[in-house]
């Protein structure tokens, strides 16, 4: 048995919950657990932004912000879990007058925490569930410290379909299934 930390992208799994498991939500304690398996949990990690509010807030924005304020707070408690914020930007209307936001910094957390874990020898299998090809550099310095990388994904629908580079480059790759799903639901 080996040591394993396991890297959410909040904002994916958000999508993957959204789109292929209609809109179901996860416990995230039984994810982590089903993930880390058959390894001992080091820590799990999870990145996510919340959400933009203007100056002034709207009465929805302030409402989005508060819950997931009060989401973050409530899964800071897990054991052995370290929640890392990003700064969500806007950067303006699309040519739907839907407004555009990106996230900042999230990238770059995940990829100098998976580095640091495995430079430091405190782990040997990283359990990653994104579907972004910008943490390909990150996953190639991992694999060069002779951790084994597992990506966990969703289903290959346009809009959870994992980056074609990303899915080639790990060691093992799992879906989150249907079944899968159904094990670590929330109730």
């Amino acid at each position: 048995m080996g040591k394993v930390a396991v890297f959410i992208d909040g904002g994916y799994l958000d999508k993957v919950m959204f789109f292929d498991h209609g809109k179901k939500r996860v416990d995230l304690q039984k994810l982590i657990e089903q993930i880390s398996k058959p390894d001992e949990l080091l820590r799990a990690y999870y990145y996510h932004c919340l959400p933009y509010q203007s100056n002034p807030p709207t009465e929805e924005e302030s409402g989005r912000f508060a819950s997931m304020q009060r989401f973050v707070t409530a899964i800071s408690r897990l054991p052995h879990f370290q929640i890392r914020l990003g700064k969500l930007a806007y950067r303006g209307i699309d040519e739907n007058g839907e407004k555009i936001f990106i996230q900042k910094r999230v990238d770059t957390m995940v990829g100098v925490d998976m580095a640091l874990l495995a430079g430091k020898g405190k782990i040997t299998r990283v359990a990653f569930l994104s579907g972004d090809s910008d943490h390909i550099p990150a996953i190639e310095a991992v694999k060069n410290e002779g951790v084994v990388v597992t990506l966990w994904h969703g289903s290959y629908s346009k809009e959870t379909c994992p980056s074609q580079e990303l899915y080639n480059i790990c060691d093992d790759r799992i879906l989150l299934s249907t079944d899968l799903v159904s094990q670590i639901l929330k109730f």
